[in-house]
């Protein structure tokens, strides 16, 4: 084996081994993906920070990606009740992803894989607000972990219904109707602007 292939071979063990040992104990965990690009007065950045409270509250921790934006927010709610873990998983990028300040529990990943599948392996829920090719990745990995069953009980929101719309509706129109998703499939999903009926749903799923 090459020297290069040794090193990758110990940062991608080093990732999982570490996450692992962050979250292994931590039980109620819902996982929020969204952009790192919002202001803290953009509308979904706010929904973001208030649902994570709400969850918090109710004693479920919240796992972001550790970044700013919607991130940031839903890290900020949960950490400002001081009742559960706000955890960030990080990864280094050029531009935008620096770690936001509003965690109790972070770390910071070498690849996106690693960090893809521990954002979502001890959650019970995901919630996905508005973002650009980094949610619609994590979006699409959990999606398909779910439809093959690699990923059960867990269940997942989409929050901004004129953002997503465009989307569901390319599911129904392109994927359904040529039969590369069953319809079924789409009950995977649940689009809404109510977080009120996320919470309540969630504090279902958990308890």
């Amino acid at each position: 084996m090459k020297k290069d292939e040794v090193i990758s071979n110990k940062k991608i063990l080093k990732d999982f081994n570490e996450a692992k040992e962050l979250l292994k104990d931590l039980k109620n965990n819902v996982t929020i993906f969204g952009s790192a690009r919002t202001k803290d007065i953009d509308k979904y950045a706010i929904l973001a920070k208030k649902l994570s409270k709400k969850l918090a509250k109710n004693n479920i921790n919240i796992i972001t990606g550790g970044g700013s934006g919607i991130m940031g927010a839903a890290n900020k709610g949960a950490f400002s009740t001081k009742k559960v873990e706000s955890i960030g998983l990080n990864i280094t990028l050029p531009k935008e992803q620096t770690p936001n300040p509003y965690t109790s529990k972070s770390m910071t990943f070498t690849y996106f894989f690693s960090r893809k599948y521990m954002l979502v392996k001890y959650s019970k829920a995901i919630v996905v607000f508005p973002g650009g090719f980094g949610t619609l990745d994590e979006l699409f990995e959990v999606l398909t972990l779910v439809q093959t069953g690699k990923l059960n009980g867990i269940k997942i929101y989409l929050i901004g219904y004129d953002y997503w719309k465009h989307l569901i509706k390319f599911f129904e129109k392109s994927l359904c109707e040529n039969n590369m998703i069953q319809k079924k499939d789409l009950e995977i999903m649940t689009l809404t602007n109510d977080i009120k009926l996320i919470e309540k749903e969630i504090l279902k799923l958990i308890k």
